[in-house]
């Protein structure tokens, strides 16, 4: 009698979410941690330890060993030769990593990783296998034509099942393996559909446990929710060595790959990539995309250097001002941070006294389709809006870096030395920085650092700077 409850309890069933993977203690027609509809689901978990069971001891497979005589050269990162991959991966792909790499439908993911695993191919020593469960070997194909992507040594399959894709492992035997995508294989004798919670988790746990057992450097494509979160359940991330999210606009040709989680480098780094016809290139300088030449300096723009990770990028923003209108006026950004807009406004206008935009539309951009999310941008932004607003133009040698505060001073930003060479490397001769930036030496040879405390001094320094440019 005993023996039966203790095996129901053991054995009783539970309620997970296949969205998110949150358990509710019961089921639900909608999560309450996510709030998806219908994807809570029962599942039958047995306790992995019983009330009172003691876990003996056992002989290890291998004994500890003193740190220093432990070689790191097994850890040794290959290049992949794509430049701004490596970067952020921090020199290429170890043996045995397994590297997530996550972004929203057609952003570029399966070309860039087909570009990889022909580059692998070609140079590593070993052969790469793509595995794809979303097209058929014949799409891929194709794909690697127009790419230039065809060697020898680079092999393809389409399967959906993770037994086929161990088994292509053992007939082929390669140093890198790209899986495209983690969502759609499915492991046998797994609960669950392919994509969900266990099926995910079940898939990576095992392909990591073959990484690492055959020093295989492995690629899975991640799908990500609306949301920009990576899909399935969190623990997809805590398994895999390396997360990075591959972004992008549709209607951009920028892509940009961004470190989140990096156990053998830095996870703050940010690779740059061009979409075009021919496939994708990595971008070793791209701050001329983010900026426009003008014949005549043009109102409503200001340039400033934002922080990419650890990349300095000389960004330009433009801003308009429209006519007068009754109610509420428009406040539209892109590219830019809408609250951080409204606060620039505010503060410019109860500053400064020489603007009036309660009732004024104001739209504000940045050029080339990059998105400027950090607190140094806010200086530049209220440049913009007071050269639209007051219909000066800024001189095209300037740049603006700082954070603006409620009450209009201007706040210190990090790597002012690096952002100062970016702009000093592409010609900029006049920066205007918070106080304490400017005498500290990080200004490079050739530029003029102005420290301005406040929104009304960093005015009136850009119009002496614009002036002194116009009598030129």
């Amino acid at each position: 009698m005993t023996n039966s409850r203790t095996a129901a309890k053991a054995a009783r069933p539970t309620y997970v979410c296949d969205a998110c993977g949150h358990q509710p203690p019961k089921w639900l027609g909608r999560c309450p941690d996510c709030g998806e509809w219908g994807s809570v689901i029962e599942s039958t978990v047995s306790s992995p330890l019983g009330a009172g069971r003691v876990v003996s001891s056992r002989m290890p497979a291998e004994p500890a060993r003193p740190i220093a005589t432990i070689s790191a050269a097994p850890a040794k990162a290959v290049p992949t030769n794509v430049s701004e991959l490596d970067r952020v991966l921090g020199g290429g792909l170890v043996p045995g990593a397994v590297v997530l790499l996550a972004g929203e439908p057609g952003v570029g993911k399966s070309t860039l990783l087909l570009d990889v695993a022909q580059q692998w191919a070609a140079g590593a020593g070993s052969p790469s296998l793509v595995v794809s469960g979303e097209e058929s070997v014949s799409q891929v194909r194709l794909r690697a034509e127009r790419l230039g992507a065809l060697h020898e040594r680079l092999f393809l399959a389409s399967e959906s099942d993770l037994g086929a894709v161990l088994g292509h492992l053992d007939a082929v035997k390669p140093g890198l393996l790209v899986l495209d995508s983690v969502q759609t294989i499915s492991a046998p004798g797994t609960e669950g559909v392919p994509g969900g919670v266990t099926q995910v988790r079940a898939v990576t746990a095992a392909l990591v446990g073959v990484a690492k057992e055959r020093g295989i450097a492995t690629v899975l494509v991640g799908h990500v929710t609306k949301d920009g979160q990576v899909a399935g359940p969190r623990v997809l991330e805590h398994l895999v060595d390396v997360v990075l999210h591959f972004e992008g606009d549709k209607h951009s040709s920028l892509r940009l790959v961004r470190g989140v989680k990096n156990r053998f480098g830095a996870a703050d780094e940010v690779g740059c990539f061009e979409m075009h016809e021919g496939g994708i290139a990595s971008l070793a300088d791209p701050s001329g995309l983010f900026l426009t030449r003008y014949q005549e300096p043009v109102p409503g723009t200001c340039v400033t250097v934002a922080m990419e990770g650890r990349r300095a990028l000389v960004t330009e923003v433009q801003a308009l001002i429209g006519a007068e209108v009754q109610g509420s006026p428009r406040r539209t950004v892109s590219g830019l941070d809408s609250a951080r807009l409204a606060m620039v406004l505010a503060v410019l206008e109860r500053r400064t006294k020489q603007l009036k935009l309660y009732n004024r539309e104001v739209f504000a951009a940045t050029v080339g389709g990059i998105r400027l999310v950090e607190p140094s941008a806010d200086l530049a932004m209220a440049l913009a809006v007071a050269s639209g607003g007051l219909d000066l133009a800024m001189a095209p040698h300037l740049v603006a870096i700082g954070e603006v505060g409620l009450t209009g001073e201007i706040r210190r930003v990090g790597a002012i030395g690096r952002r100062l060479a970016e702009a000093g490397r592409l010609g900029f001769r006049v920066a205007l920085v918070p106080p304490g930036c400017g005498s500290d030496g990080a200004a490079p040879k050739g530029m003029q650092v102005q420290e301005v405390g406040d929104l009304r001094s960093a005015l009136q320094a850009a119009a002496r700077a614009s002036a002194e440019h116009g009598s030129r």
